[in-house]
């Protein structure tokens, strides 16, 4: 066993820290270190199986989630809502139609989407846009009903966890890449670290070589309109123990930006993505904490082009004076560069992530690293931006539908979550996660660009 501990982390990762595996545990070596898979058996599901609402279910999240949720022994009955089924009768030959029922709703229509949350549901996946995440989980605390969705927490007011609380209601955002794997990853890190210094966590989604054939080397795998809105979120990082706010203008600024080299796709950028500070709290981390942060990977470059674009005002929210309507850069923004920004049928995405626990165990200083590498499945045509996040909010809900997560309030991933266990759910399913363990040096090998 590897030993938790560290009082901090005791308290933050709960009754989910997993922490029964070691060197020699349920894990095969591969090529110097260790691709992770377990061997826990799946959680009995009562009732005669599990009845899931996806909301969203047409787009291309929800295409993933549809196929990992009907392709599961757990699952009895699925109601696939959208405004449209377009995208479900495209992508059919993919899924088990015979548990899945489409039924049309708009989500801003309180009352029938109570009404649908109440057909007997156990969870509701929501993957529908941030502006529509409060509309849905007040819906299902009126249909007291858990939720899972993969944007982050902070946008959800407060109060709401009491109010879960109160109805027993469980809450999951964050459960999806990232947020979401990466968040599972880090706790697991975590807790078999008898103390933390270092927590670190870079992911992205973007076109393989051959793909990146536009000026920004980037190309759409969910919504551009959520891209742009992470371009204009603020960041929080942790230096040599001094908490440092990054404003959101200055996301992209090059003193901020690092890049590193990913085995198997090579040099790539970082950008400072999110508040690293609050999951490290979450864990409970801050007394030994001494470096925490979050980036985002993009082909070398694209900084600097968006440096440029934020300067001339092309993310402002404010309408553009002399012009008809109210159109605001970042609304033309979305309209105009959507439709340019799309994958070819043959063409395929990449999603990376690094993750980078350092820390002490057994009196050894030592650096965990996690990474996962996938690719766009030509088959089914889902993304590997598809696939990461459908598949990990499917196996998240699941878990809450079956009791196996059976905490209720507003919950986090990389707390509230089943290590191990997500783990072994999410490399059944092909996404293969690599570990290595060693002396801790040069977390992550990253770079400064030079300024």
């Amino acid at each position: 066993m590897w030993p938790l501990t560290s009082r901090g982390c005791c308290e933050g990762l709960g009754a989910f820290a997993d922490v029964t595996a070691g060197p020699g545990g349920p894990w095969h070596y591969k090529n110097g270190g260790r691709e992770l898979s377990t061997a826990h058996p799946r959680a009995q599901v009562s009732g005669g199986g599990v009845k899931v609402l996806v909301l969203g279910a047409s787009g291309l999240q929800g295409r993933a989630i549809l196929r990992d949720l009907s392709r599961s022994p757990s699952v009895k009955r699925i109601v696939a809502a959208d405004l449209t089924d377009e995208g479900i009768v495209n992508f059919r030959r993919h899924l088990n139609m015979d548990v899945i029922t489409f039924r049309r709703v708009d989500v801003r229509n309180r009352g029938a989407l109570v009404s649908l949350m109440r057909e007997d549901i156990d969870v509701v996946i929501d993957v529908l846009p941030v502006s529509l995440m409060m509309a849905v989980v007040e819906a299902a605390l009126d249909a007291r009903v858990d939720v899972v969705n993969t944007m982050y927490g902070h946008a959800l007011p407060p109060g709401v966890h009491e109010r879960a609380l109160e109805r027993g209601v469980a809450i999951m955002p964050e459960a999806g890449l990232d947020p979401g794997i990466d968040l599972v990853l880090c706790g697991y890190g975590a807790s078999l670290m008898d103390e933390v210094y270092e927590l670190h966590s870079y992911c992205g989604g973007f076109p393989e070589p051959a793909a990146a054939d536009n000026p920004l080397k980037y190309k759409i795998t969910w919504t551009w309109n959520g891209v742009l809105l992470s371009y204009k979120r603020p960041a929080r990082i942790m230096l040599d123990g001094h908490v440092i706010e990054i404003p959101a203008a200055d996301q992209h600024a090059a003193r901020w930006i690092r890049t590193i080299d990913f085995p198997g796709v090579g040099e790539l950028e970082l950008i400072p993505n999110g508040d690293a500070v609050f999951f490290a709290e979450c864990l409970g981390l801050p007394r030994t904490l001494r470096a925490t942060s979050r980036y985002s990977m993009r082909w070398p470059g694209h900084a600097a082009f968006w440096r440029s674009l934020v300067a001339l005002g092309f993310l402002s929210d404010e309408p553009v004076r002399g012009l008809p309507g109210a159109v605001t850069p970042h609304e033309f923004m979305v309209r105009h560069l959507e439709p340019r920004l799309q994958y070819a049928a043959g063409e395929r995405d990449i999603v990376a992530m690094r993750n980078i626990v350092v820390g002490s165990r057994a009196g050894v200083r030592t650096t965990i690293t996690y990474e996962m590498l996938d690719r766009r499945d030509l088959e089914t045509g889902l993304f590997a931006m598809n696939r990461t996040v459908g598949f990990a909010a499917s196996i998240i809900a699941q878990m809450i539908a079956t009791g196996e997560i059976a905490r209720k309030g507003l919950l986090t991933p990389i707390r509230d979550v089943p290590y191990r266990r997500f783990i072994d759910e999410i490399t059944q399913r092909g996404i293969v996660i690599r570990e290595t363990a060693e002396p801790a040096g040069n977390a992550g090998g990253e770079r400064r660009v030079a300024v």
